[in-house]
Parts: C-alpha cells; sequence; structure tokens
C-alpha cells in the first residue's frame, strides 16, 4: 500500500523489534533550522522503520499553490506560520509517521504542544556554519524572520526555542552519514520508551 507521502494515513497501533525487544511504533518529528537536514535524514528514517514521511512544508505548498517564499513575499511571515500551525494540528490521528516541519514551526506554542502530545521530538542540532554551508541563497528559501533579521540571528534567536521543545538533541557537525544518524534517533526514542 503507497501513502500520499503529503496525507498520512491512519494506522493502528504496531509493534517493532529492536535488538530483540518489543516496541509500540510512535511518531518522531524532527526539528532544526532549514539546511540542518531534517528532510533527508527524515526520509531515511522513515524508510528504515517502514513510517510514512510527512513534509510539513510540501503540506502547505499543496494548500497554497505556491512556494514558501512565494508565500512570504505575498503574504508575510505571519502567515506561513499561520498555514505551519493549521498544518500540524490537522495531524490528528497519525501513528507511525516521521513529521518535518519547517524551521519556525517553533514560533507556534499551539502546534509545538501539538507536536509534543503526538511525538517524540528530536532537534536535529546543526552547526550555523554547516547551515550556511547548505542553504548559501537563504533568502529565497522561505525562511521566516529573514526580512528583518539575519540568518545568523535567527539561528540563535530559535536554538534557545528548538532545545526548550526537543526530546533529544542529536549534535550534527556537518557531514554525518544519514543512516548513522537515523540509527541515532531509533536508539534514543525507542530505547527511552518505558
Amino acid at each position: 500500500m503507497t501513502a500520499d507521502p503529503l496525507i498520512p494515513g491512519i494506522f493502528g497501533t504496531v509493534f517493532l523489534i529492536f535488538a530483540g525487544r518489543k516496541r509500540v511504533a510512535m511518531n518522531i518529528t524532527l526539528i532544526g533550522m532549514a539546511g540542518a537536514g531534517k528532510s533527508t535524514i527524515g526520509k531515511a528514517l522513515a524508510k528504515r522503520l517502514d513510517y510514512t514521511f510527512i513534509d510539513v512544508d510540501g503540506m502547505i505548498t499543496k494548500k497554497t499553490g505556491m512556494p514558501l517564499q512565494a508565500l512570504i513575499d505575498k503574504q508575510g511571515d505571519s502567515a506561513l506560520i499561520r498555514f505551519e500551525e493549521e498544518a500540524i494540528l490537522e495531524l490528528e490521528q497519525v501513528d507511525n509517521c516521521i513529521i518535518s516541519p519547517g524551521g519556525s514551526v517553533v514560533y507556534s506554542e499551539k502546534a509545538m504542544e501539538h507536536l509534543k502530545k503526538i511525538s517524540k521530538i528530536v532537534f536535529l542540532d546543526a552547526s550555523f556554519r554547516s547551515i550556511v554551508r547548505r542553504i548559501p541563497n537563504a533568502r529565497k528559501r522561505g525562511i521566516v524572520g529573514l526580512r528583518d533579521r539575519s540568518l545568523k540571528e535567527l539561528f540563535e534567536e530559535r536554538l534557545v526555542l528548538y532545545k526548550k521543545y526537543a526530546d533529544f538533541s542529536i549534535r550534527l557537525k556537518g557531514r554525518e552519514n544519514v543512516q548513522r544518524v537515523a540509527g541515532k534517533i531509533i536508539k534514543l526514542c525507542f530505547d527511552s520508551e518505558p
């Protein structure tokens, strides 16, 4: 069965076997700056766990019919934050999903509380240097806040919020093996279950 990657299906509770132990399946949300690797790592993680990958930016683009930067240019930062919050609040009855919201999701307390309720939250803690290297055209990327502040200022502002909401953090130095990072996330999330 193939599911639309933007609209998750409803799955019953599934048990996974890790290292000979039974584990209840769950949702995992990856947070971090644009360029941290949420989509790349999230897709690898979803494939490894046989989960559905939910790209929240893709949901917004599909709903509005325009790229994120065009949405910001036309309606402002607050519109993107509002659409992101609405998209996340629509994720009601989801199981076995890897959720990849935009980096600005932490500006919505309501969205973050909802994600906390339905998932384990993992902060992909990439260095500023690696973010700059991965997104050289940041002003065209659809990043909330770049009209008034520099990428460095946004990075520092959001870092506090990412740490506030994260259940777990994974420090990324810039050239990690995606499968190793996925493995670390699996270990953190499933080994912490009672």
